[in-house]
């Protein structure tokens, strides 16, 4: 009867070792999987997380038709996705600047001057440049 008890416990050992074993491959496979499969998206698009959480900046300068600053001019940027408008005044060099812009939306960007309106220029989701420098010309005469 001793054997049989000493028999059973050794079983038992085993048994809670075992389950105890199982129970940490089962948490560590969730966690592996759970933490590559974060990333799969990613790259099963071909865009790096760390890329898609930075910004854009826009800069450039409104100038007349010989090149020279039109201060005072009003630069508009329009977000095409929700049609939301920001405006800019230039100061005496005629530069201007839009930072934060997100990466996967595009922009359209032009001038106006004394009723007078530069070309529309277009900043593409699909230009992966962090700066990007648009000057935009108005015939002022």
């Amino acid at each position: 009867m001793l054997e049989n008890w000493r028999h059973n416990g050794e079983l038992m050992k085993r048994a809670v070792t075992l389950t105890v074993a199982a129970s940490l491959m089962v948490g560590l496979s969730v966690l592996v999987f759970s933490t590559s499969a974060s990333a799969v998206p990613a790259q099963l698009f071909g865009r790096d997380s760390k890329k898609q959480d930075k910004t854009r900046l826009l800069t450039g300068k409104v100038l007349d038709a010989s090149d020279s600053p039109l201060p005072n001019a009003v630069v508009y940027l329009t977000n095409t996705r929700t049609r939301a408008v920001k405006t800019y005044i230039v100061g005496a060099d005629g530069t201007y600047r839009f930072p934060a812009l997100q990466p996967t939306i595009d922009y359209e960007v032009y001038a106006q001057y004394n009723s007078r309106k530069s070309g529309t220029k277009t900043v593409s989701q699909f230009d992966d440049r962090p700066q990007v420098y648009i000057s935009l010309k108005i015939d002022s005469k």
